[in-house]
């Protein structure tokens, strides 16, 4: 049986020791709120599904954050580490107050209607809308805390509330092209400015489909101009691969890699200004790149495209989705599809020879 007590100040603890489960106790206003606590807790003691709530009604979603940004941001890839710490603040700053058992389904369902509302802007006056991409990502966040809340830490919730709502459709894959006059009066821009390693970069992508930061992070090691391959070990799949190079990559690599104004305190191909600790990181390039877009007119188009440029020509080329996925780092076939299928209109002749092949042979039988 439990134990109803009244407190110096006023209150009413419910004490409830069982045989084979540790001592609950909890505090309430009132004597009848502790008395129907009680016996929910010993009811499901009895049934075998009690649920030590305290440690979940205790902790905010704030210092859970906090604990998840200390114990399990470290784990991820440096590029991930960078952006969750962001991530982390956006979601701290809506559920921040709440405790971990107190979040809701409604309550997620709200934030996510908010995000993709999106925020006033203070010059404006008007709501900046947020893609939704970026809301599945800021939703992944929190289902990941919960879920190592409920496994790891031993929070006591009955349930992880994200998984519940409906998440945001995914935003159509871009298919944003570079004409050739766009792609002319980019690279003159780029090539005209003082630092070499941006138009490096951007010819990079262009020709290999790697990401910015696979670019970004190489060193000298990982590129071997007498196989025309460069190796990449921290990809976003967390798969190492090898990227095949074009004559035109080797080239450009060639440049890069006999950068006379390389410092002798790094290994980077593309590298930046040492940083507070005297230690160099990655060329920061997208302020520059986005200045070079606007003196050319090129509008809507990102770093990221170069990209799927890529991947497109590949396409275009006659390589097959197996192949060009295999160069991209694609684990589902689906995306190195979408490259193939934009190009189903240049399959016009082989599906005219091959459906007037099988009529032949059905005349002829």
């Amino acid at each position: 049986m439990a134990t109803i007590v009244a407190t110096d100040s006023g209150k009413w603890k419910a004490i409830i020791r069982k045989s084979g489960w540790p001592p609950t106790i909890k505090t309430f206003r009132l004597k009848r709120d502790a008395e129907d606590w009680a016996r929910r807790t010993e009811d499901e003691m009895v049934r075998g599904i009690y649920i030590q709530r305290a440690p979940s009604e205790r902790t905010s979603v704030a210092s859970a954050l906090d604990r998840y940004f200390k114990e399990v941001t470290p784990t991820k890839r440096p590029i991930t580490q960078k952006t969750e710490r962001q991530r982390i603040e956006i979601v701290k700053k809506f559920f921040g107050k709440y405790s971990l058992a107190a979040v809701t389904p409604d309550l997620v369902a709200t934030y996510r209607d908010q995000r993709l509302a999106g925020d006033i802007d203070p010059k404006s006056g008007n709501r900046i809308p947020r893609a939704a991409n970026t809301i599945r990502i800021e939703l992944a966040l929190l289902s990941n805390l919960y879920t190592v809340a409920i496994r790891e830490w031993g929070m006591g919730l009955v349930y992880n509330p994200v998984k519940i709502i409906r998440k945001p459709t995914p935003a159509p894959h871009r298919h944003r092209r570079l004409t050739a006059a766009e792609e002319k009066r980019l690279f003159a821009e780029l090539d005209a400015h003082s630092n070499p390693m941006l138009a490096w970069l951007a010819r990079i992508a262009l020709e290999t489909g790697m990401r910015s930061s696979e670019i970004t992070t190489l060193t000298r090691s990982q590129v071997d101009l007498r196989r025309r391959i460069v190796r990449l070990y921290d990809t976003k799949n967390s798969e190492p691969r090898e990227v095949p190079l074009s004559d035109t990559a080797v080239e450009i690599f060639r440049e890069a890699l006999a950068n006379p104004v390389r410092p002798i305190d790094t290994d980077l191909i593309f590298f930046g200004e040492p940083g507070r600790h005297g230690k160099r990181s990655s060329y920061t390039f997208h302020k520059v790149w986005d200045q070079a877009k606007r003196r050319a007119g090129i509008a809507d188009y990102h770093f990221h495209d170069l990209r799927h440029e890529c991947g497109s020509r590949l396409a275009e080329g006659g390589m097959d989705a197996r192949k060009i996925a295999a160069i991209l780092g694609h684990k589902d076939m689906n995306m190195a599809m979408v490259y193939v299928n934009l190009y189903g209109r240049d399959l016009v002749d082989e599906v005219n020879q091959a459906l007037a092949r099988r009529r032949a042979r059905t005349f002829a039988a």
